[in-house]
């Protein structure tokens, strides 16, 4: 038996390994393709893919996967994750440090089943 079929459900969600830095996993370009939907209907204005890295602490910082300008001008940062399970609580720690730091709106951002209609699911942090 290999040592993935032993792996908690969680960690099988998880990618084997990290990406380039800039570089979009499958579920960032899937999101990415829905903010650009957002952006024609006029919702945004501006959208950066690990667009701002936020200092937390000494040696310590957090890249939001989206840093997004609504019509308003109001700046979100959005984290992508392929599944509520790989949201572990190491990110959540620091997102909800970033949040309190910067003057921000966070949000975890989540595929929804195609069977439960597609899209995202996007709750603040």
């Amino acid at each position: 038996m290999s040592g993935f079929a032993t792996r908690s459900g969680a960690k099988r969600l998880q990618a084997l390994g990290r990406l380039k830095t800039g570089a979009m996993n499958a579920t960032e370009a899937a999101y990415a393709k829905h903010l650009a939907l957002r952006e024609a209907a006029g919702e945004i204005v501006w959208t950066k893919f690990e667009g701002l890295k936020f200092r937390l602490a000494d040696n310590t910082f957090y890249t939001p996967d989206f840093i997004v300008m609504l019509a308003d001008g109001s700046m979100e940062a959005h984290e992508v994750k392929g599944a509520r399970a790989i949201f572990q609580d190491d990110a959540k720690v620091k997102i909800k440090v970033a949040a309190e730091t910067y003057p921000f709106r966070f949000f975890a951002c989540f595929p929804r089943k195609v069977r439960d209609g597609g899209g995202f699911d996007v709750e603040p942090v």
